[in-house]
C-alpha cells in the first residue's frame, strides 16, 4: 500500500487526507478550539466584517462620487451650449428686426432689394466674425471635399470641370466645412476633344 501512496500525485494525496480528516473516527479523535482560540476567532471574524463594511462604505461614497461628477459634466456642458448658441442669436437679433422693418416697409422694389442687400452684408459681417467663411466656387476647379455637383453646363470660355455657377453658397467654420456649395460644373466640349 505504501508504493501506492508514492504514485499518488500531491493534490490526490491532499484530497485523500482531506476524506480521512472527515470520517466519523477521524472527527472523534478532532480538537475542539479553547475558548480563548474560540474568542481570537470570533475577534478576527469581527475584524474582517468590519473591514469589509469600511471598503463597502467606501466603494458606495466612490459610485456616488463619480455620479455626481458625471451628472455635473453634463450639466456644465449643457450651459455651456446653451451660452454658445445664446451669443451666436444674440448677434442674429437685429439681422431679424431689420427683416421684419422691411416686411413692414411700403417702398418701391428698388429700396426693398437696397434693405435686403444690407441685410445680408450685415449678416455676412456677423459670420465674419463667427469665423464663418464662404467656401470658393465661382471659376475654381470642382473639388468635391468642398462643392456638391447639381449638373453640368456647356460653356466655351472656362476650363472643363471648373464651376461654371453657384446655385447655393457654401460656408466653413474654420477649416471644417459646414455645408458645400451646390454647384454646376462647365464642361468644355473644345477642350475635352483636344
Amino acid at each position: 500500500m505504501p508504493e501506492q501512496e508514492a504514485e499518488l500525485t500531491p493534490l490526490e494525496q491532499e484530497a485523500a487526507a482531506i476524506e480521512e480528516s472527515a470520517s466519523p473516527e477521524a472527527s472523534a479523535g478532532a480538537e475542539i478550539p479553547t475558548a480563548a482560540e474560540w474568542d481570537k476567532l470570533k475577534a478576527d471574524f469581527e475584524t474582517l466584517k468590519t473591514e469589509r463594511d469600511q471598503l463597502l462604505d467606501r466603494l458606495a461614497r466612490l459610485q456616488a462620487e463619480f455620479e455626481n461628477a458625471r451628472k455635473r459634466t453634463e450639466r456644465e456642458r449643457a450651459e455651456f451650449r446653451d451660452y454658445a448658441v445664446g451669443t451666436v442669436v444674440e448677434q442674429f437679433l437685429p439681422v431679424v428686426d431689420n427683416f421684419e422693418l422691411a416686411l413692414k416697409a411700403q417702398g418701391s422694389a428698388e429700396q426693398l432689394r437696397t434693405g435686403v442687400e444690407l441685410i445680408v452684408k450685415q449678416m455676412d459681417e456677423i459670420l465674419r466674425q463667427l469665423q464663418v467663411q464662404p467656401v470658393a466656387a465661382m471659376g475654381q476647379e470642382f473639388d468635391p471635399r468642398h462643392h456638391e455637383a447639381l449638373g453640368t453646363v456647356e460653356r466655351d470660355d472656362l476650363p472643363d470641370q471648373h464651376v461654371a455657377e453657384e446655385v447655393r453658397r457654401g460656408y466653413k467654420l474654420r477649416e471644417r466645412l459646414l455645408r458645400p456649395a451646390l454647384v454646376r460644373i462647365a464642361s468644355n466640349p473644345k477642350q475635352i476633344t483636344d
